[in-house]
C-alpha cells in the first residue's frame, strides 16, 4: 500500500468508528468525525496531511497525492 490509501483507510476507519461511538456512548464523538473531515478538506488544498508525512518519514512508498 501507498501513502493515499493508507491515509484514506486511516481516515475511513476513524470516521466509522467515531460514529459508533457517537451511538453507544456519546453524541460528543462526533466531533472527531467532523475534525477528520475538517482534515481531509484542509488536505485537498494544501496538501497537508500530518498522517502522510509520518508515513513518508518511516518509508512508506508515496502516492500520487501526498507528494
Amino acid at each position: 500500500m501507498n501513502v493515499d490509501r493508507i491515509v484514506m483507510t486511516f481516515a475511513g476507519t476513524v470516521i466509522l468508528v467515531s460514529l459508533a461511538l457517537s451511538q453507544v456512548h456519546s453524541a460528543y464523538w462526533l466531533w472527531l468525525t467532523a475534525f477528520v473531515g475538517a482534515n481531509l478538506f484542509q488536505a485537498s488544498f494544501t496538501g497537508f496531511c500530518p498522517l502522510a508525512m509520518i508515513l513518508k518519514a518511516v518509508g512508506v512508498k508515496p502516492g500520487q497525492a501526498f507528494k
